[in-house]
């Protein structure tokens, strides 16, 4: 019996196929580009989920308090806090000195002796949140809102040309019954 012996070698005598170095550094290139040209869109749409995601955060604690207010028979109010988790007057600054709600909040229940925490929202630099009252208070049997209409805008903090315009920013309004609606745009806009 004869056996037959296979070359694995191909047309020019190498054993082996493979990508010269010229090759892998036009493909590296390549793909260093394509990253390049997409982070602006990447940094954009991570801007425009962190805004959505804070004033989805903030809807859902408002809508807790409410319901608090109503379940408990208490005023249940929201209210910006500083570092050691106290509310903060208007026009008080944060720790790191901004004005707005991004600093982070709480809603507190009213208790004879003293408010206690039932949730808090830790603090988000990159979203400015602004609205001109610094607390909203939620009053029983249903719930209605202290001082009538109310709303908050949420908006990127660092606005550049691609986070630029009323598509990046967020409308909570709430309403004199207590209940908060979120809208895309600005709050002056008509919704």
């Amino acid at each position: 019996m004869q056996s037959k012996i296979v070359s694995r070698a191909g047309p020019r005598g190498s054993c082996c196929k493979g990508f010269t170095l010229v090759e892998l550094l036009v493909v590296a290139v390549l793909v260093a580009l394509f990253a390049v040209m997409a982070m602006p869109s990447f940094i954009a749409w991570r801007m425009r989920d962190q805004v959505d995601a804070r004033a989805r955060v903030l809807v859902s604690s408002l809508t807790y308090a409410r319901s608090e207010a109503i379940r408990r028979g208490v005023r249940v109010t929201l209210c910006r806090i500083d570092a050691a988790r106290r509310c903060l007057a208007a026009r008080t600054p944060c720790d790191d000195g901004a004005l707005d709600w991004s600093c982070g909040w709480a809603v507190m229940a009213d208790a004879r002796v003293a408010p206690s925490i039932l949730r808090m929202q830790s603090r988000m630099a990159a979203v400015a949140i602004q609205g001109s009252a610094a607390e909203i208070a939620f009053t029983p049997p249903a719930g209605q809102v202290i001082g009538g209409f109310r709303s908050l805008e949420v908006a990127p903090r660092e606005v550049g040309a691609s986070t630029r315009g009323d598509g990046w920013r967020r409308c909570i309004r709430i309403a004199a019954g207590g209940r908060a609606r979120l809208t895309e745009g600005r709050c002056g806009s008509a919704a």
